[in-house]
């Protein structure tokens, strides 16, 4: 298993996936959770490496990780939040009269941090192979 984490001031993206691209975990929580948050995961699910963003509040998520017991490998978080906004509305298509929009001129309704997780960890294992 992976756990992904996109860091921020106030939330934090959290997914854990599978080698072969399962998602097990997927959920936005407030940053000063995120310490509990991993380590229940770690105990939980066998945690083979965290994949940590690269963004401007990484180290503060990498001093949580480390005192879970944990290792981490940074990845690159250019473009993502792009990602994870059209990734948002593969997953849930736009209902009602926003179908009339392109789904490029709107914002997701919830944040897509967790989704940025999972292009994380995703971006790591396509890089592995």
């Amino acid at each position: 298993m992976f756990m992904g984490i996109d860091p921020g001031r106030d939330k934090c993206g959290v997914a854990v996936l599978t080698a072969a691209g399962e998602i097990k975990f997927q959920r936005v929580v407030p940053t000063e959770e995120l310490a509990d948050v991993i380590k229940d995961l770690a105990a939980q699910l066998e945690i083979k490496s965290v994949i940590l963003g690269d963004g401007t509040t990484h180290k503060s998520a990498a001093g949580k990780i480390s005192e879970a017991g944990l290792s981490f490998r940074l990845v690159d978080e250019k473009h993502t939040t792009e990602e994870a906004r059209r990734l948002y509305w593969e997953k849930n298509p736009p209902r009602g009269w926003r179908k009339l929009l392109p789904t490029s001129m709107q914002v997701p309704p919830e944040p897509v941090d967790a989704i940025v997780a999972e292009i994380l960890v995703r971006r790591f294992l396509t890089a592995q192979t």
